[in-house]
């Protein structure tokens, strides 16, 4: 159902927007998770605690006339200034660059006063940084389908490296519908959303139409995971794109620890059991992003169609698109039984691309202008969390690394030697 919120509230009413608030309104979000936009920049965002997606009308305006590299130090610290809390009570989400303004949305929890509280922070390309005001907005919600019961939590584990920690066990304070949506992919009028479900089948794929009708298709997703040894029905896919591959659109998944899996859009039905073809996996770890560009060599050649995947726990991946045309699809009849480390020989396995320089540890990621990436990530020396915004073909800052350009005596000349 479309509808407007009663009234503006004025940017100081945003910055402590709360329970009564929201009352206030007809807008009940109580999560800013995942972030994705359409083609022509209208805001999806998931909210895994009421078991809803909003579509938020965003205004589009003109981009930036040029986009180029730029960082902004403890961006962390910088939104929790404008949301008045200090940086250690932001939770950062996700980010989702404008298609129109190319502007960066940033989604986050702010947590204080014994509530978290969502918030969407918006950063300029000239580096200034504003709070989306939600209930100003025209949106749509659509509620999900088969929401799994938030009473239900993770079990704890220390991974078998000695007794459980205090992080360890916190997990079984952590309710399974906070993977209720993982990632959305928007393709052609339609929302592909990646997560959990209820069942014993938890993983699922949930295809939505927008503008939103109130209805979806719900599917379950089995999968051959190479390194654990074992098929799998319950952890979702983190990290999706839709890209044409043999001769028909489908959805390339990856899952942690980290399995790339192959989905035909024409099997993505509601009630359907979904068994995904297994083509590759690029080492444990656990997916954030794929990003689907033109990867475009400064050298020359032509520009050649790819995903950038990054991860928590290794270097971002350059996954070329024609490496996954006619990949074989691979079962346990492929591998010699039994879990497998990143030290096998078998392992990483598949048309993996290659791994990508990025000094410092890359978090979420985003294309913005065709051209650039803009990332979240961790400083490997200061620790301090930046938004970074550097050309797609060399995504990386190179400010901790002293090599040979950096000597006074250097000098550009090929022929020459140093």
């Amino acid at each position: 159902m479309h509808r407007h919120s009663k009234f503006t509230i004025s940017l100081a009413a945003a910055l402590t927007l709360g329970t009564a608030a929201l009352a206030e309104t007809d807008l009940d979000i109580k999560f800013a998770g995942a972030l994705e936009f359409s083609d022509d920049g209208t805001l999806f965002v998931g909210d895994s605690i009421t078991g809803a997606i909003y579509a938020f009308e965003m205004p589009a305006t003109g981009g930036a006339e040029q986009i180029v590299p730029s960082s902004i130090a403890n961006i962390d610290a910088k939104i929790g200034e404008l949301l008045g809390v200090g940086p250690a009570a932001i939770q950062i989400n996700d980010i989702a660059a404008h298609p129109v303004s190319n502007d960066v949305y940033i989604s986050v929890t702010r947590i204080g006063n014994l509530v978290s509280q969502p918030a969407i922070v918006v950063v300029s390309q000239d580096q200034s940084l504003r709070l989306l005001d939600l209930s100003a907005l025209e949106f749509q919600k659509q509620a999900l389908n088969e929401f799994p019961d938030g009473e239900i939590t993770f079990n704890g584990r220390s991974g078998g490296m000695g007794p459980a920690m205090p992080r360890d066990t916190a997990k079984t304070a952590v309710p399974l519908s906070t993977l209720a949506i993982m990632d959305m992919e928007y393709y052609k009028g339609e929302l592909f959303v990646a997560g959990v479900a209820t069942d014993n089948f938890l993983s699922s794929l949930r295809r939505i139409s927008y503008p939103f009708d109130g209805s979806q298709s719900v599917s379950n997703v089995e999968m051959y995971h190479i390194a654990h040894d074992q098929y799998e029905s319950r952890a979702p896919i983190r990290a999706m794109s839709i890209q044409e591959i043999d001769g028909e659109p489908q959805l390339i998944a990856a899952y942690t620890c980290s399995p790339i899996v192959l989905v035909p859009l024409s099997e993505i039905e509601d009630g359907a059991k979904i068994s995904a073809r297994t083509i590759m996996d690029y080492g444990n770890g656990q997916p954030l992003d794929m990003i689907a560009y033109n990867h475009q060599s400064p050298f020359g050649g032509e520009a050649q169609p790819s995903l950038f995947v990054t991860s928590n726990a290794r270097s971002p991946q350059l996954i070329p698109i024609s490496g996954l045309q006619d990949a074989k699809a691979v079962t346990h009849e492929d591998f010699g039984r039994g879990p497998k480390l990143d030290d096998n020989p078998l392992m990483p396995f598949g048309p993996v691309g290659q791994h990508v320089m990025f000094e410092g540890v890359p978090l979420h990621m985003d294309l913005v202008g065709g051209g650039f990436f803009v990332s979240v990530n961790r400083d490997a020396y200061t620790g301090s969390l930046n938004l970074d915004t550097n050309p797609a073909w060399f995504p990386s800052r190179i400010h901790n690394l002293l090599a040979e350009f950096d000597f006074p005596q250097y000098q550009p000349d090929p022929s020459r030697t140093q």
